[in-house]
């Protein structure tokens, strides 16, 4: 139950936090999603910043991760995982395995959305 409650505080977290990036850094339609686009970046970094610090803590970084890695940034981003994820496909030399997980995900995802906002016009419309 910890496990849960520390994943769930640090997702409000990182959620609130996504929105206070989005209110400082407002996108008009049409324009370059810098809020986004840090948010992903920032993400990034601070999920390797914090996977380099967990691998030291061993076991005892644990809930640190949970409530940091999947919690804060979860709800802050979930492009730092993809990111680390590919990273590490990256250092166990499965460039194929990264190349495919990486194109693969934007692909998927933008058929995703393209599939979702379909399907909202056909059913909302």
């Amino acid at each position: 139950m910890l496990n849960v409650l520390l994943v769930a505080l640090g997702g409000g977290l990182g959620a609130a936090s996504r929105y206070g990036v989005s209110l400082a850094m407002p996108a008009r339609a049409g324009e370059w999603p810098w809020a986004t686009f840090t948010i992903n970046v920032a993400g990034s970094l601070l999920i390797g910043a914090l996977a380099g610090w967990l691998a030291m803590k061993g076991e005892a970084g644990e809930p640190w991760r949970l409530l940091l890695g999947v919690g804060v940034l979860g709800g802050f981003t979930t492009f730092s995982a993809y990111s680390l994820e590919t990273l590490r496909l990256v250092e166990r030399n499965d460039w194929l395995g990264a190349t495919t997980y990486s194109l693969g995900s934007v692909i998927a995802g933008l058929a995703a959305v393209g599939l979702g906002l379909l399907i909202a016009k056909r059913v909302f419309g």
